[in-house]
């Protein structure tokens, strides 16, 4: 049931995006259409998971062993943009189009304070290593949602009236505080 719950704060309740508002920059720049919001979010998810995993033994039997806990940050972000860098790689040999829709916006999953933000909570929350897991996977999944609904919003938004004033980024963050507050209401979801 723990595991449950895990997957349903990560999606639903503390949703790295809508709740604790990391990674605002890949979900504004790249939720103009579902298609490129999907990959970004199923890339993310792929780093989150392996770079997360991966943050987790390193930690757990390098760096505590070794008494050298404090070069945590450093030793994640080396992970972080290891795995990236592989991503784009398969990326750009078998998905071309994606790699392309992308754009800058890939290699900026390095600089994601989600991804490092999950690294640094498996080791807050004390996670064993299956928790850390769909800990990893369910905080993906929940900005790959996240993304996608706000492509989702921002494509029908095109055939709008909207003032002058309120295209572009301004009624970008408009949907997304709106969004927030919509996620607000899972807030009682999990028992305290």
């Amino acid at each position: 049931m723990d595991y449950v719950y895990i997957f349903v704060g990560a999606v639903f309740v503390n949703n790295f995006i809508l709740s604790r508002f990391l990674g605002i920059c890949s979900f504004i720049g790249v939720s103009k259409r579902i298609s490129a919001s999907l990959g970004m979010g199923l890339a993310v998810t792929f780093v989150m998971t392996v770079a997360g995993l991966i943050s987790y033994l390193e930690y757990h039997f390098i760096l505590v062993p070794l008494d050298l806990t404090f070069l945590d940050i450093i030793a994640f972000i080396l992970t972080i943009a290891s795995t990236v860098q592989f991503l784009e790689i398969v990326l750009q040999r078998y998905v071309p189009s994606l790699y392309k829709s992308l754009g800058i916006y890939l290699p900026l999953i390095t600089t994601n304070c989600a991804i490092l933000g999950v690294a640094q909570l498996n080791i807050l929350y004390k996670y064993d290593i299956f928790s850390a897991l769909i800990f990893d996977l369910s905080s993906g999944i929940g900005f790959t949602l996240a993304i996608v609904l706000m492509a989702g919003i921002r494509e029908k938004l095109e055939f709008g009236n909207i003032p002058r004033s309120f295209q572009g980024a301004p009624i970008a963050f408009i949907i997304a505080g709106l969004m927030s507050l919509a996620f607000l209401g899972f807030t009682n979801l999990i028992p305290k």
